[in-house]
């Protein structure tokens, strides 16, 4: 039982309100191929901040977030990434950091070693449409992310109309 000198902590939007994750084997649990550019599971998915594991299956394109900042833990796999210039594209590993602003260019043009998964952390909570491809034939919300796909209707995956 809380101790009654401490403040009620809910749960928020229908996900734990904490709780001890075993990283690797949720990594594990992702599916080996996969349609989208990346799937991914929701540790937890707060107004204030999402906490997420994803598995990336394909180089990603150049891309922005409008609303959120993002800090992502390479759990396992190797790849290069940029963040603001292309020129500055540099490799990245298990253990590695990588943290970027809202509204900042960055893609992880190369695969180099998978399964490439990351630990994501998003402030404030990321919407899972929020992505905005510097090309927009690069792709739509649907091809980026899994649970994207699933709610788009059908003939609209590729940006067009059915």
């Amino acid at each position: 039982m809380p101790s009654p000198d401490l403040p009620q902590r809910r749960p928020s939007s229908g996900l734990s309100g904490g709780g001890r994750f075993d990283l690797h084997a949720i990594a594990n649990a992702l599916p080996a191929t996969a349609a989208t550019l990346l799937v991914d599971t929701y540790l937890s998915d707060r107004e204030t901040a999402s906490v997420r594991v994803f598995r990336v299956y394909r180089p990603t394109p150049p891309h922005y977030h409008e609303t959120y900042d993002e800090v992502l833990y390479c759990l396992s796999g190797r790849g290069t990434f940029w963040i603001g210039d292309p020129g500055q594209e540099a490799a990245f590993g298990p253990g590695q950091l990588l943290l970027f602003d809202r509204r900042t260019l960055h893609a992880l043009p190369k695969i180099l070693e998978e399964p490439l998964v990351f630990l994501s952390v998003d402030t404030p909570r990321r919407e899972p449409t929020d992505i905005v491809f510097v090309d927009p034939q690069d792709g739509t919300p649907a091809t980026f992310m899994a649970r994207n796909a699933a709610k788009e209707p059908e003939g609209d995956a590729d940006g067009g109309t059915a």
